[in-house]
């Protein structure tokens, strides 16, 4: 099935690394316009100018911070005015933060709620009523699989994902009736940059390939996913393919989850 976005116009936060970097290299080769967003503005424009070597539709890096209400407001008018709409909307920003219960302070539940919420929140805030309007839209809120599959020592990021999992069955809700469509896609084990970041807190000496190797073998599938493949399951997410899904919380880890 050949997957067209011709003519759309995407956002994506966290875009200039990891899976935000390989949903806009697909939305982009699949022909639509793509914003994306990140906090550094050097890796930003990495990213952008990779993107506009095999893009078909524009390309705009906007440095945005989703824990700051004016940033966002500010992306998305910049957006508005580069595109013309949103018709896409991919909250992918922020990485996991991880501990005991009882090291965590209110600080860092306040911080990770911030990026991955709040953030999620006011960035569809800002996109819902234009797309209700105009009877289209596709909102895909990028969480964990912990998010529906919780384990000892994942808070607080399992608590906001779970929170992100409930936020985006009230959006499905809502925006049904309007033609939005609202999904999660659940992350399991991805080669990406916060693997990358996993390794290098690592001691014992082994190379990145073997700590992906070893932590492919609790995988059904036998591997651990590539970027490139969780962005084809958004591409079809964002696209008219996908007219009949909402509300949907998709696992994308190689059959993992169930077995968690």
């Amino acid at each position: 099935m050949q997957i067209s976005l011709d003519g759309r116009s995407a956002v994506i936060t966290g875009g200039s690394k990891g899976l935000g970097l390989a949903m806009a290299q697909r939305f982009a080769a699949s022909g639509a316009n793509v914003a994306i967003l990140a906090r550094g503005e050097d890796a930003l424009e990495r990213a952008a100018a990779s993107l506009r070597q095999s893009a078909r539709g524009r390309i705009e890096a906007i440095v945005c911070d989703v824990a700051r209400p004016n940033q966002t407001e500010a992306a998305i008018a910049r957006t508005t005015e580069a595109f013309g709409v949103v018709d896409i909307l991919v909250n992918n920003a922020g990485e996991s933060r991880l501990g005991a219960f009882e090291d965590i302070t209110d600080e860092m539940w306040s911080a990770d709620i911030e990026q991955k919420l709040m953030g999620a929140i006011r960035m569809t805030r800002l996109v819902w009523n234009s797309m209700k309007q105009r009877q289209w839209g596709r909102v895909i809120n990028v969480l964990s699989i912990n998010a529906k599959y919780q384990r000892a020592g994942g808070a607080p990021t399992t608590v906001s994902r779970a929170a992100g999992l409930a936020l985006t069955k009230v959006l499905a809700a809502e925006g049904a009736p309007h033609n939005v469509l609202v999904n999660a896609l659940m992350v399991g084990s991805i080669v990406s940059e916060q693997i990358v970041r996993r390794h290098a807190r690592r001691d014992d000496g082994a190379t990145l390939e073997a700590m992906i190797a070893e932590v492919g073998k609790d995988i059904p599938l036998g591997r651990m996913g590539r970027a490139e493949e969780f962005a084809n399951v958004a591409c079809f997410l964002a696209s008219d393919a996908a007219s009949y899904l909402t509300g949907a919380a998709i696992p994308v880890d190689g059959g993992k989850a169930p077995f968690i």
